[in-house]
């Protein structure tokens, strides 16, 4: 599949669920509201949607959510797209978790082919921990990160930054991880939903961030990639690989090779625009995939150069209304 502007678009995010064990401040209000189950692909339609696009040329999927392992049996769709690796079209199925559930599922995701997950942590205090999430549980998480490096799994760990959070934090995050052999991503703040906080004060350009860095740490600039928008660079005092996710201070879209799908099976060609196109339609229409494919086509067909994110005083309200947790990471 190739884009308007000449991307082959390799890469699929979906999301299997909108629902969430945390109440991120930064990704949702305290009580939002979920969608009805009935809205809600069925997994095996989900690994129907997933099966096309491999057809169509996607050879890597990472499974999202809101926390896709609080959906139940999910591990089945883990199992049944694994299948697909290995000379079934599919090169690689990751995941992005919380981590809450990882401790109870990691064995079972290695079994499936998962190799590498990524888990959202964006604090080592306890108590930080639990007023970022509302409700988290960081030993659960750090139990989970210790279940899925036994069970052989990768783990690289996404920290967002947040002004006069977790700000002075980031050195220690850095050498903890990179102690325990995980890559550290930091990701700058996306306008997307509303939510209870303001997000002009949560803003935190990691340009600022990787200047204070460079303070404690020596980079060497590097060509790692891992399929996402991630930028990395190695520290020579801990041999880790430090990643950086600039939405908002340098723009990433000219390479973007992902689209995403949430668990509605609505396609989003950008995950900082509102186009979409339904597939769950032409899914639920058919038993062949003749307009399933016709729909994935015309959508890709139009897919946009790059986002419009902007964080300022002039530009307050979120840049698209869904949050991030339909959309998924």
């Amino acid at each position: 599949m190739i884009d308007p502007f000449g991307r082959a678009i390799s890469y699929l995010r979906v999301s299997v669920t909108d629902r969430c064990d945390f109440r991120c401040v930064y990704c949702m209000a305290e009580n939002p509201t979920f969608l009805p189950k009935t809205e809600v692909l069925t997994l095996e339609e989900i690994e129907r949607l997933c099966t096309a696009f491999i057809r169509l040329g996607v050879d890597r999927i990472r499974i999202t959510g809101g926390e896709p392992l609080v959906r139940r049996d999910v591990l089945t769709l883990f199992e049944r797209l694994g299948q697909r690796l290995d000379g079934g079209g599919l090169k690689e199925l990751t995941l992005t978790t919380n981590g809450s559930q990882l401790q109870h599922h990691a064995a079972r995701l290695a079994a499936a082919g998962v190799k590498r997950v990524n888990v959202s942590l964006d604090t080592l205090d306890p108590g930080k921990f639990r007023a970022i999430t509302r409700c988290g549980d960081l030993a659960a998480v750090l139990a989970g990160i210790d279940a899925a490096q036994s069970a052989g799994l990768k783990v690289k760990i996404n920290t967002v930054a947040l002004k006069d959070f977790n700000d002075k934090e980031y050195e220690r995050l850095t050498a903890w991880a990179h102690g325990r052999g995980i890559d550290l991503t930091l990701i700058e703040t996306m306008p997307m939903g509303g939510i209870d906080a303001d997000r002009l004060a949560q803003y935190l350009p990691l340009s600022v961030v990787r200047a204070e860095l460079a303070q404690h740490f020596t980079f060497a600039e590097t060509e790692h990639r891992t399929g996402g928008p991630a930028r990395y660079v190695r520290v020579y005092e801990t041999g880790g690989l430090l990643g950086f996710i600039t939405p908002l201070t340098h723009n990433f879209c000219e390479s973007c090779n992902r689209v995403r799908v949430t668990c509605t099976g609505t396609l989003y060609m950008c995950l900082g625009q509102e186009d979409a196109a339904d597939l769950r339609l032409p899914l639920r229409a058919a038993h062949d995939d003749t307009m399933l494919d016709q729909a994935i086509a015309a959508a890709i067909a139009r897919k946009p150069k790059g986002h419009d994110f902007m964080i300022d005083r002039r530009h307050a309200a979120p840049a698209v209304r869904r949050p991030m947790s339909m959309t998924g990471g």
